[in-house]
């Protein structure tokens, strides 16, 4: 029904912000609420979750993030609320990766998602997914990692060049972390 909504921040709590759009406030569940600075301008793509007892709007800051949202809640038993925090710690490409490498324990981290779940996601999604690397090559989990550490972008975008991405992610962390370190 919704695709998307541009408008300001107005509130955030725990799951969700306020985004005034003409002087409506709505309230959009997403991943990381403080990811958004109050008072800012927003475009956020959105879902609209309408079921009996419940209308719901979810929110992405990237059509991948929606579009990779919209086939995980298709799995047997993941819905929006075990799926949103996936990408509270999680990126697209981590994501998709972990599905395609059949890695359960990436996916075991997130909460509610158990064993059982985790191999009905790589049953249902592996081989049909995407990923959107950027051009350079650049690790997007590897950056939301390194933003969530309180690393500022800039000086992120100085020590991934420097990165092998052929490596794990783990390997990736630690050898910016170094880096980082160093100046």
């Amino acid at each position: 029904m919704y695709n998307y909504i541009i408008g300001s921040i107005a509130s955030n709590t725990s799951n969700a912000v306020v985004i005034d759009n003409n002087g409506i406030g709505y309230n959009v569940f997403v991943a990381n609420p403080y990811a958004f600075e109050i008072g800012k301008e927003y475009k956020i793509y959105l879902y609209n979750h309408i079921r009996e007892d419940e209308h719901s709007l979810y929110g992405f800051k990237t059509e991948e993030e929606k579009e990779l949202f919209l086939r995980l809640i298709n799995v047997k038993g993941l819905g929006p609320k075990v799926a949103m925090p996936m990408f509270a710690t999680g990126s697209v490409n981590g994501i998709v990766d972990a599905i395609d490498r059949e890695n359960v324990v990436y996916l075991t981290k997130f909460p509610k998602v158990g064993d059982k779940l985790a191999r009905q996601i790589i049953l249902d999604l592996k081989g049909k997914l995407t990923p959107t690397e950027t051009a350079t090559g650049e690790s997007n989990e590897l950056v939301a990692v390194l933003e969530s550490l309180g690393y500022k972008t800039p000086d992120i975008k100085k020590v991934l060049p420097h990165i092998n991405y052929s490596d794990t992610i783990e390997n990736q962390i630690k050898e910016a972390l170094k880096l980082m370190l160093r100046g």
